[in-house]
């Protein structure tokens, strides 16, 4: 499939008046670029320790929206055929518009035709099957070798998830949940993602699990992955929104019910997290902690400390640190 690509240089402060002015004339779906800095519920929903140095904000932002483009040259712009001069008129009108009343910098349009590239199963060639220890990670795509038929096997999709085991953080986590879970274990897993840690616990013999997340995408992410893994809906719920801030969120999750918290997020978030989760632990529970980057792990031992836990484990893996802690 090719697409050709409509590539529109303008301001931030006019970035969303043009994508809506577009999205009336049948362009969807923008890609956005711009150096404007994260925000901090931004840097909380990123999986990474260490974020990338960005330039300064100059005010300027690209804006591309990408048309699909037919054996014969025809764009398919929501199911209406026209062609490259065509799209152009509408951006063009758009532009206009929205020049009336705001600046909107260059207002220049540049065009391109991208790859024909299927960019999901181009994951393909990057994502194969793994263990974990006993436990068989692999993607939809591949088959189940024979040996295998008796062992422990995790389904999941790099490109429908943000979660597939492969990074030393979640490996952590993975150690530690199948050390402590019981056939009694009720867990807590926040920043739950593709709700990868969840659905092994559940496979190990946990009872129940409930995951919370910031992402509405998780929603998705987590109902295909308890289907690819028969997880009964019953066995594992899903909570959208932020434990920490939130006391409806925390309502919702309950007080102290888990034998086992998981959180592999940031260093930064677990400090914050910490004093909310020990009001989520039974007495005894344990709370298993990953995402820390080498040198970080004394701020969540710290944190830990300071809520009333006693830390029981350090764990490394490569550059990455788990904590482990347990309530009185």
């Amino acid at each position: 499939m090719k697409w050709m690509k409509f590539r529109i240089k303008t301001v931030v402060e006019a970035e969303d008046i043009i994508i809506s002015e577009l999205y009336d004339r049948g362009l969807e779906g923008a890609q956005i670029e711009d150096r404007v800095p994260l925000s901090p519920l931004e840097k909380e929903q990123m999986f990474v320790d260490i974020l990338p140095e960005n330039e300064a904000d100059d005010g300027v932002a690209y804006l591309s929206f990408f048309v699909e483009e037919k054996e014969d040259g025809v764009l398919d712009l929501g199911g209406e055929e026209t062609d490259k001069a065509g799209v152009l008129a509408r951006i063009e009108e758009a532009l206009a518009e929205v020049r009336l009343f705001m600046e909107i910098g260059e207002g220049t349009v540049t065009v391109s035709e991208t790859e024909d590239i299927d960019w999901i199963n181009n994951w393909k060639q990057y994502f194969h099957q793994f263990y974990i220890d006993d436990l068989l990670v692999i993607p939809s795509w591949e088959e189940v070798k024979e040996e295998d038929r008796d062992k422990k096997i995790l389904h999941i999709d790099p490109g429908t998830a943000f979660g597939t085991g492969m990074h030393e953080t979640t490996r952590l986590c993975i150690g530690q949940i199948k050390k402590y879970v019981t056939p009694e274990t009720k867990l807590l897993d926040v920043g739950t993602g593709s709700g990868i840690l969840s659905i092994i616990a559940l496979m190990y013999g946990a009872k129940h699990a409930v995951g919370t997340d910031l992402d509405p995408c998780a929603v998705e992410a987590v109902a295909q992955n308890k289907e690819d893994n028969g997880i009964r809906e019953q066995d594992f719920e899903l909570l959208i929104g932020n434990i920490i801030t939130e006391k409806e969120v925390q309502d919702r999750v309950g007080y102290g019910c888990y034998d086992i918290v998981a959180a592999n997020i940031l260093a930064d978030v677990l400090v914050p997290l910490t004093p909310v989760i020990v009001s989520c632990l039974k007495p005894g529970g344990v709370y298993v902690t990953s995402g820390i980057i080498e040198g970080k792990e004394a701020l969540v031992t710290q944190a830990c400390e300071a809520a009333g836990l006693t830390v029981l484990e350090v764990n490394a893996l490569g550059e990455w640190r788990s904590v482990t802690a347990k309530k009185k």
